[in-house]
């Protein structure tokens, strides 16, 4: 790529750190030239993209520079001023830690999903399945060879999580193993259609289909034959080895392994310089004394008392919310309303994933009526380099609370939500489960511990999409899996667009609702982009359907009055006409016409 238009002249960096800034940005954006003056988010950086730029610095210069720091300093120029000030890392290094005795500690992500699957034995709760459509003649023993492959370079695939005699788990890596996918041949069903609704029922069972975490093989290739040149592919890992980041590596390295298979030759990766198992270590030696008390007093005083977020319901809760089924809707937010999100937020120092979340709090607070409003957003938890390339559960999750009171105008929120986002990002390293632990120790079962919403803003990098070589390979979706949350919100660019989706528990939410929330996500979103000054209560987030139903419809009933006969006189006509019919509802209470009426007369 090359450097947009930024309205201004190029100026070359001239010193060591504005060289390897400009090196820096330009190897995570892609970009060719990287002028001191040019502005990291104008150039297409985002939030995930930032923390890279954090990790790489830390590797390359051995200085800490927090993601805030990137949002305040934005250009080579500034950031490498900041970095002036900046002390020099005194932090361990990630290295290999010795195999000798076999055994090794799990992450805490790992660790609360090892807890998990304990409680609950079989569910299908963390399984993360990818369905592919793959059209052409593919080569099922060298896709083998690919996974074969794939497993021996990422220990990950390979270990075995056990459980001591004292009840507690660690984590053990075996040797190799061979990866042979599992053909399901369904040429010969009789129709087209039903060749297609077969081939769903397979993938969704087998997207199901639990894992044992003690067995060393928590990756699963099914390959459903639907027609010679036409098949679908499903991946599943169980989230205990793999996280959404490792998923654009797995596309990455599946591609190149797959290739290197068909010509026989060798393969070009480059070494791994640790594996997951050494940064599990490393993360339960770093989380201790001064470093772990700094990040819990901050989360502390952030989220000391947050409410839960009541939003209204079709269905009553269910006592435990395992394995609640999951629906899905989706809706798009035009080209031009995403770039006036964009703009409204740039001219904040904002990023477009701060002014999506803006809008999803501004609607969760309507529904919900209340002005405090935690959401919880997933971050890669690679701020490290060394982890980059690494297939693992890094993921960590961050609690976004954000205070919508006063009624300011939008990019007042806007500031609000990123003042927010970027504490969370500078005390991202201690993991939720940890977190969990301190503010929530008792657990309502039917409801996620601190949040209740997730929003996930998603940046697939160039070539980290599912592709083969010589092969048409298409994402679909995997019916049947469970909704982690009573809500989601998942936003992706492309093409200017903004493609969205609800997914929704279903146990406690109708397919309508859920709809009508789109809408009004939709609405609201191009109200703000007409309005971005305009002030909360200004801004309109309903549809023009609805409008004219609550506006005019259900106000603009005419009918026959008798203009002669009072109000009570026109009661106590139904009371002779209809006495036991219901006149008046009030929470669980329902009055009569006759009840209605002997109330009233024992009032006068």
């Amino acid at each position: 790529h090359h450097r947009p238009d930024l309205n201004h002249t190029y100026t070359a960096p001239r010193t060591t750190t504005e060289r390897t800034l400009a090196s820096v940005w330009g190897d995570i954006l892609g970009i060719t030239t990287i002028g001191i003056h040019d502005n990291f988010f104008a150039l297409g950086g985002h939030s995930l993209l930032a923390t890279q730029v954090t990790s790489r610095l830390r590797q390359q210069l051995g200085i800490d520079v927090p993601v805030r720091t990137l949002f305040t300093s934005p250009t080579p120029a500034t950031l490498a001023a900041a970095m002036r000030e900046l002390a020099t890392a005194d932090e361990a290094p990630l290295v290999p830690v010795d195999r000798a005795d076999g055994s090794l500690p799990l992450s805490f992500a790992q660790q609360r999903l090892w807890f998990l699957d304990q409680l609950t034995p079989g569910s299908a709760e963390y399984l993360v399945p990818f369905g592919l459509h793959v059209r052409g003649e593919l080569n099922a023993g060298a896709l083998g060879t690919a996974f074969t492959a794939l497993v021996a370079r990422h220990e990950i695939l390979r270990t075995r999580f056990v459980t001591d005699d004292s009840g507690r788990p660690s984590q053990i890596v075996e040797a190799p193993w061979s990866v042979t996918p599992v053909v399901h041949d369904v040429r010969a069903v009789a129709t087209p259609a039903d060749r297609e609704r077969t081939a769903q029922e397979i993938m969704g069972a087998e997207a199901r289909r639990p894992f044992e975490l003690d067995g060393g093989r928590l990756l699963r290739v099914d390959l459903v034959r639907v027609a010679e040149d036409d098949q679908y592919l499903l991946v599943t890992l169980h989230h205990i080895v793999s996280d959404g980041w490792s998923s654009g590596i797995l596309a990455r390295e599946l591609r190149e392994l797959y290739a290197a298979a068909l010509a026989e030759r060798e393969v070009s990766l480059p070494e791994l310089p640790v594996q997951y198992a050494d940064f599990a270590v490393w993360q339960r030696d770093r989380l201790t004394g001064e470093f772990l008390d700094e990040q819990l007093t901050y989360w502390r005083e952030r989220l000391t008392g947050v409410p839960v977020l009541e939003l209204p319901t079709d269905h009553v809760r269910p006592p435990e919310r395992e394995g609640a089924a999951g629906d899905t809707v989706h809706f798009t937010l035009p080209a031009e309303v995403a770039e006036q999100l964009r703009s409204t937020a740039g001219r904040q120092g904002a990023s477009l994933f701060m002014a999506l979340l803006s809008l999803f709090q501004v609607v969760l607070a309507r529904y919900g009526r209340q002005d405090d409003i935690a959401v919880g957003t997933p971050i890669a938890g690679r701020n490290r380099a060394e982890t980059e390339d690494l297939i693992g559960f890094f993921v960590n999750t961050l609690v976004m609370r954000t205070d919508l009171s006063g009624d300011p105008t939008f990019a007042e929120l806007i500031n609000r939500v990123k003042d927010t986002a970027l504490g969370a990002y500078d005390h991202q390293d201690l993991p939720f489960e940890r977190l969990v632990d301190e503010l929530a120790p008792n657990r309502d079962l039917s409801r996620n511990p601190l949040f209740q919403t997730l929003f996930v803003f998603q940046n697939t990098p160039d070539g980290d999409t599912w592709s083969l070589p010589g092969l048409d390979v298409e994402q679909v979706g995997v019916g049947g899996q469970d909704a982690k949350f009573d809500l989601q919100l998942t936003a992706a660019e492309s093409g200017g667009e903004v493609l969205a989706a609800l997914e929704y528990r279903t146990d406690l939410f109708d397919r309508a609702r859920i709809e009508r929330m789109a809408g009004h996500l939709s609405t609201l979103a191009a109200s703000v982009a007409a309005t971005p000054d305009a002030h909360l209560s200004e801004l309109n987030m309903l549809t023009v359907r609805e409008r004219q139903e609550i506006l005019v419809d259900w106000n603009g009933k005419t009918g026959p009055y008798p203009d002669t006969a009072t109000i009570h006189q026109l009661i106590e006509d139904r009371v002779t006409t209809d006495p036991d019919n219901v006149a008046l509802t009030h929470g669980n209470e329902q009055w009569t016409y006759t009840q209605l009426n002997n109330r009233a007369n024992q009032l006068a």
